[in-house]
Parts: C-alpha cells; structure tokens; sequence
C-alpha cells in the first residue's frame, strides 16, 4: 500500500492527516499553537512552534491509521501565506513571525504601490491599494524598523519554506506563495525587480529562497534530522504545496475555468479559475500558473471571518456552546433582530484593501442577547463574501454556483445563509478538509501516481452536499445587504477619512 501524508498549518493549529490514493483520510491529529496580538493589529507566531507541532501531529497521525510509516511514499502540506519570516544562515528565527492577518506594514504598502511598477497590475489593475499583508511591505517594514534584524537575515520566507527548509535543508520557495503574494510572475520574469529597485530593497531578492517551485514538483526527500523527528523513512518525497487557501482549490475540485471555491476558516478567500489573464479593480490577480499550470486565478478576501466567532467566544470567557448558538441562531428572521455587523475587525482585504478598517456591531438595544449577535456575525460574513462576487462581476468573472470548504461547512446555519446571501447554490465536496485533501493529491501526482493534477483530482475528490439559496430569504437579505454596504464609507469617514472607490473597469490581456 501506497500513503500520503499532509499537512494543513492553520492560523491556530497544525493539522497532519494520512491518505490513501481514493482521497480517504485514514488518521489525522492536530497540534495547537498561541499567536500573540498587539497593537496596530499586530500578530505574530514562533516558527519553531510550527515544527513541534509538525512532528507531533505526523506521529499521532500515522498511530491513529494505524499503517505502517514505512509504507508513507511522499508528503505534502499547505500552510497560511504571507506569514513572513527571517531567518539566520542555520535556518533558525531571528524574531517572532509576521502572522498572514498582521497589517502593521500599512505605510510600507502605500509605498510599494507608489512605485506605479507593471508588477502592480495584480492589485486592481495596478490601482491598488496593495495589502500590508504582503511579502514586501512586511519585508521593507523588517528594514525600516528592526534593520539589525533584516540585515542579519540570511533567508526570508514564508511559512511554507521553513518547513521546507527544515525537512529538506533545500531553500525552496513554492510558486504558489510568491505568485500570489510576493509579486512574482512566471510570465513576466520572474521576480518584480522593478519595484524592489525603487523601494531601495534589492538585497532582498538575495534573501529570498533560490530555487521557486510549482505545486505538484518534487522538492527532494529528507533529512535524517527531520526524517527522525517525523518517525519517516528519508526516502520520503516532499512534493511542493502552497497557501493553504489554494491548495483548497484542488481539495474541492474546482479547477476549472468558471468555477468559484469558497475556502472558510478563520479568514474566507474567493478564487475563481480563468482560461486567460484578467485585471480588475476590487478584485487581486490575475495569478498565472500559481495552481494549475496554464490558467489564471482570480481573488477576493475577507480577513475575520470565523475569528470573528472565535473572539466573541473569547469575548464571553469561553462560556458560548457553539452548538447552543447554532441552534438558538437558526430560528431567527434574517436581519438578526436588527443588527447588523461589519465584518472588519482585522482590516479588509477585498474589495476595499484597507488595513486601517474596523469591524462595527451596529443596532445593538439592552434586549439582545448572544446568539442574535452570534447570527448577526455570520450575516455579515456572508454580505462580505457577497461584496467581494460583486467586484468579481463586475471585472468580468461569474460563476453560478459555490464550491466550499473549511471550518464553517460543519454548520448548516452559515451554508445557508452564504447561499441566501449570495443568491447562489452552496456545493460542499463530500470531504470538506480542502487543503488537506488537495496536498494530498499534490503528494500522489508527485510520487508519480497521476499525470496531472486534473487526472488525482477526478480520482481523489469525491461530490458531497448542496445547499440551494431561499427565495424569501434572498429577498429579504437583499434589503439587508445594501444597508450593510453602507457601513463602511460611514465608518470611514469617521475613523479614517476619504473612501476609495473601486471603479470596476476589467483590463484583459490575450492568453499567452
């Protein structure tokens, strides 16, 4: 028998799970880590956490299948993105990690979009704004205001490739990372030497992993190190993943060109699947090659989502039963008792890209209680992914249906609303652990077992539920939709000044 181990490190935990070449998860096991919040919306995480908790959950998850490690032919995992490291020449960490959700670099990114480099057309057809959770904005942040540290970096990186480097010894970077947040182009040469030069950050290109490769390519075997840490044969392959929202793609099995994946978990990302290139503004990419080699994807972000529950819970003292809000939250009309809640707490990725944007509860009376609030939270997730498919209409991407996965498939409640909300079937493959599922069909194509990633994916995905949208409720959210869209030019005015205005005019090139 032939396995494939995975790995899925999350914003809280790191999940590994084993599979068999059907997409049948046999054993899996999770390890949590802490992240540390500060102020300014700061968010950082140790490395070697992610690596303790690499090991451990690969044991626990080879004891709970209950096969044989020896019998583990390649491993493959998908982590967050943009959680930015520096590391010295032996691969340790020089500072804590610049988690994905941290937006300190706010003033960093202005600046990189004020370069005005071709590189910028992914961020609203070169309009902007460029998120601060990005590679270089966090990158020059590192130079501007700890430059001790970036000077003593021997390799920047991701998250991606600190496991990589630590299993391997290879600094390798995956073309899905940096295509889709380090400005990298496989069409356009490579590296965005252009907006490095002007941001007097060339030294970083030196920093940066050497080699960059796709998802699917075999980066080398391990470690005996590593190999002894995991409880694996060296012979083991690691194969290339990526962001963990992408790889997600491959997991729901949405690979073709109109398809629309929904990844949810404590953040949501929208990716949709075209056959040539596509630049609008409110909307990121289009990213070349970055999944499936010869098409283009499209983004869209919301970055609180189901942390948004997780602080509410925290908010209480840990006394909320998600399982009691669920309940009580369900038998409520739409409009949760009349609020209505932005879903900013952490920023806002797309359409707006605005970092210094806060989450608001609005229409709160003494009378409410925890699950009306609970519900209210979820509605407005659900305007925010509904914002981010209008942008996308608006550039010139549709699709009819949702392909979903993550956390918040388990709960009936926040599938039916994202399809009343959206006014738009809800598909949830019969296995919702989308990363998961497709590192592990990277993992398969890269020990040779599949051809392409298409052909591991009609083999290892298999169809689930579908949730159709409410016309009563459609309707009712409609009038509820257009009064939450109305919340953040309020707001903005009053915290931070002028609103940018997407103008939604799509700019399209000919396919290469």
């Amino acid at each position: 028998m032939a396995y494939y181990l995975t790995a899925d490190g999350g914003t809280e935990s790191l999940r590994a799970r084993i599979y068999d070449l059907t997409g049948r998860c046999l054993g899996q096991k999770a390890v949590a880590y802490d992240t540390q919040f500060g102020p300014g919306a700061r968010a950082e995480q140790d490395p070697e956490d992610w690596w303790r908790a690499l090991a451990d959950a690969t044991r626990g998850a080879v004891a709970d299948a209950g096969i044989d490690a020896a019998e583990i032919e390649a491993m493959c995992f998908a982590t967050t993105c943009c959680t930015v490291v520096a590391l010295d020449a032996d691969g340790r960490a020089l500072r804590p990690a610049l988690l994905w959700m941290d937006v300190r670099a706010h003033a960093e990114a202005e600046a990189v979009l004020a370069t005005g480099d071709p590189a910028l057309k992914i961020n609203g057809a070169g309009r902007g704004p460029v998120s601060a959770e990005w590679m270089i904005p966090k990158a020059l942040w590192l130079k501007r205001n700890e430059p001790a540290i970036f000077a003593a970096a021997h390799t920047i990186c991701e998250y991606q490739d600190f496991l990589t480097l630590r299993l391997t010894g290879e600094r390798v970077a995956s073309l899905d990372n940096a295509g889709l947040r380090w400005h990298y182009s496989s069409r356009d040469g490579g590296w965005a030497r252009g907006i490095l030069k002007a941001l007097d950050l060339e030294e970083l290109e030196a920093k940066w992993p050497a080699r960059v490769l796709a998802p699917g390519a075999v980066v080398g075997t391990l470690t005996a190190e590593a190999a002894e840490a995991l409880g694996l044969r060296r012979s083991v392959k690691l194969v290339q993943g990526g962001a963990d929202a992408l790889i997600g793609m491959i997991g729901l099995g949405v690979a073709q060109p109109g398809q629309l994946a929904l990844i949810t978990g404590s953040s949501h990302l929208q990716f949709g699947v075209t056959e040539a290139p596509l630049h609008a503004p409110g909307v990121w990419g289009s990213y070349p090659d970055i999944v499936y080699p010869g098409r283009w994807i499209v983004e869209g972000g919301q970055t609180s989502t189901g942390s948004i529950v997780n602080w509410l819970r925290r908010f209480s003292g840990g006394t909320l039963d998600l399982a009691t809000l669920n309940a009580k939250a369900a038998a409520l009309e739409p409009g949760s008792d009349g609020l209505l809640v932005l879903d900013h707490f952490q920023g806002n990725r797309t359409p707006y890209t605005d970092p210094l944007s806060r989450g608001a509860i609005v229409g709160l009376t003494l009378a409410h209680e925890p699950h009306q609030v609970f519900r209210a939270i979820i509605e407005g997730i659900g305007f925010g992914t509904r914002a981010i498919l209008d942008a996308f209409r608006a550039g010139g991407y549709g699709s009819t249906e949702i392909t979903v996965g993550g956390g918040a498939t388990a709960s009936q409640l926040w599938m039916q609303i994202h399809a009343d909300t959206a006014g738009l079937p809800v598909r949830i493959p019969a296995s919702a652990d989308a990363p998961s599922t497709g590192s592990a069909v990277l993992a398969a194509h890269g020990a040779g077992r599949f051809a392409s990633i298409d052909e591991g994916i009609a083999a290892m995905v298999r169809p689930g539920t579908s949730i159709e949208p409410r016309p009563r409720e459609s309707a009712l959210y409609e009038e509820i939709y257009q009064r939450y869209l109305a919340l953040y030019p309020a707001l903005k005015g009053v915290l931070n000044g002028p609103v940018p205005t997407p103008v939604a005019t799509p700019v399209r090139e000919p396919a290469a």
